[in-house]
């Protein structure tokens, strides 16, 4: 019996929160034609997911769209450092750290600063640039799938009509969260330590809290007095407020007991203002577990973002990787789909991001332990872990769409380096085109097609003849940048360059997204080959992600074996 096909596409996605969206943002700046379904009428109203780190403002500084958040995160622009006390009013008070970035050491590493923007004022923003280059529509459900080695044949509900209609899709990219229909309908299991903790988060009015606060402008505060335990949260840092209060299911609780009368109490004990004025405006449960896919993908179908791993909020490390797992799968969708990359490339998006998963979701329950989050009783591990610079912006691919990497290399460093390995995200720089202009970053370069970095100097004209050479005869769209002093240079990095390998201080913010480290101490600067691992001689390939995924030093001709591995051609 054949199906009626309503409509053709070549990716489906399935979920419109963060991480779906972002995939649709990235998969239209690289020209995938595609259509994302959002079973939910409209983008979120609950104030969460606030934080986003270096990495993930570097991916929307990229995409075009880094302005337009930081100008919908401007409330709360002033905002830094997390609290902790006993009461708002009590005189314990304790800042687990009072700097996202004392002062600016992290413009050494990045073009991009940490963002504090709640998912209620990211995800619009997100949906006006990805309605620009794709088709997005809310109110419609995927209500099932049937996955076959030519594509995947989707069954689209018009929540407010009830008309179903299918639709073919080459691949469909399941961003549709924790309890994930499309995970469950491929019987993809999960591992990891399961439920850890739960909280319910009451957003609340309170005009006189901003008193209390003061000029305490913090991202969050923890609050230890038992009869108000929980994590306070400004909204708008004057009468719009956040509550997490400690949820325990498994004494029995419901969502349905938290009346507003228990909640206005508990928020009146945490303030330590026993008449404060609270008006309850809404509460939603929330879990922090720890789990992650026992699998990424399966055929054509693909896990990004919550349905494919969950961990706790603390240190915001869950949307980064959602939306960072959607980066890393767009270009290899766009490659695939553009015929200049194999199909086994999409292989390594599992590759590459589980492991990625699994390592993050064990630093965020860790982190968790460590700063004492409310609700969660859990005994603290074997002390303090990787710190969140090396996790937020050091994480590396030991395996994967890579040629001549480490497979035995750590994914997230014991400490940040950035140091052009193979497998890790490629040093900034800022560099001045040749031919006058604005400065840029390297970072800015690399987005629709793989770059060749290359030295100046006398092996130059041979790297750039055969990539030129390679590109033709494979097809891949590879982009040389000359950097350098010479006058066959595109860009002159600036100088100095700080020397890769530094150590950024121990520690760091303990959450809240805050990326934590500082410039190298005391290491002297380098010209730029050395600061991507190169002599001068050398060159660095560099995926449209931003991953080094090869280099070389003085042998063009080994440059087409390693193109050929990493992008799976025949």
């Amino acid at each position: 019996m054949n199906t009626q096909i309503d409509g053709r596409v070549p990716v489906l996605i399935a979920g419109g929160s963060l991480v779906g969206l972002s995939a649709s943002l990235f998969l239209g700046r690289l020209g995938v034609p595609h259509l994302l379904v959002e079973r939910h009428s409209e983008t979120s109203r609950h104030p969460r997911g606030r934080g986003n780190n270096l990495r993930t403002m570097e991916l929307f500084r990229v995409a075009g769209v880094e302005p337009d958040i930081r100008a919908a995160a401007s409330v709360l622009a002033d905002n830094h450092g997390i609290l902790q006390a006993d009461t708002l009013a009590g005189v314990e008070q304790e800042w687990l750290f009072r700097e996202i970035d004392p002062g600016g050491a992290l413009a050494r590493f990045s073009p991009s600063s940490w963002c504090l923007c709640s998912q209620n004022d990211l995800e619009p923003v997100l949906l006006r640039h990805a309605k620009q280059r794709g088709d997005v529509r809310f109110g419609t459900e995927l209500t099932g799938f049937t996955p076959d080695p030519g594509g995947v044949t989707c069954t689209l509900l018009d929540r407010a009509t009830g008309q179903t209609t299918t639709v073919r899709a080459d691949y469909l990219v399941a961003a549709d969260g924790p309890r994930s229909p499309v995970r469950t309908g491929l019987a993809v299991g999960q591992s990891g330590r399961g439920d850890l903790f739960h909280n319910i988060s009451v957003t609340f009015r309170a005009k006189r809290l901003a008193d209390v606060v003061g000029d305490r402008l913090f991202i969050a505060c923890y609050l230890t007095n038992p009869d108000g335990a929980g994590a306070l949260l400004p909204v708008d840092n004057r009468e719009q407020w956040v509550f997490h209060a400690p949820w325990h299911p498994e004494r029995g609780e419901t969502v349905e007991d938290f009346t507003d009368t228990r909640c206005i109490a508990h928020i009146r004990a945490a303030a330590g203002v026993p008449d404060l004025e609270v008006e309850i405006t809404g509460r939603a449960p929330w879990h922090a577990a720890e789990r992650v896919a026992d699998q990424y993908s399966s055929g054509r179908v693909f896990l990004v973002g919550d349905s494919a791993h969950e961990m706790p909020p603390t240190g915001a490390f869950g949307s980064n990787t959602g939306i960072q797992d959607a980066h890393n799968l767009a270009w290899k969708l766009a490659a695939v789909l553009d015929g200049w990359a194999g199909p086994a490339l999409l292989d390594s998006y599992g590759e590459e991001r589980r492991p990625v998963a699994v390592h993050t979701a064990a630093r965020a329950a860790e982190r968790s332990v460590e700063h004492k989050h409310p609700g969660f009783d859990a005994t603290p591990g074997g002390g303090r872990q990787t710190n969140v610079l090396a996790v937020a912006l050091g994480y590396r691919y030991p395996v994967g769409a890579l040629a001549g990497g480490d497979p035995q290399g750590a994914v997230i460093p014991e400490r940040f380096t950035a140091d052009g390995e193979v497998g890790s995200r490629a040093p900034h720089l800022w560099l001045s085109p040749a031919g006058g202009g604005e400065r840029i970053s390297t970072l800015d370069l690399f987005e629709r097609e793989p770059v060749l970095l290359i030295a100046a100097g006398e092996a130059a004209a041979a790297w750039r003849a055969a990539a030129e050479q390679l590109a033709a005869r494979t097809g891949v769209p590879l982009r040389c940048h000359v950097l350098g002093d010479g006058p066959d240079a595109d860009f002159h990095p600036e100088a100095p360059v700080a020397a890769p390998g530094g150590r950024p201080p121990a520690g760091g913010p303990p959450s809240g997204g805050a990326p934590a480290g500082g410039p190298p101490a005391g290491a002297p600067p380098v010209a730029w080959p050395a600061a991507y691992g190169l002599g001068a001689d050398g060159a660095s390939l560099v995926r449209p992600d931003g991953f080094v995924a090869w280099r070389g030093d003085g042998d063009p001709q080994a440059l087409e074996a390693a193109v050929r591995q990493v992008f799976a051609l025949e």
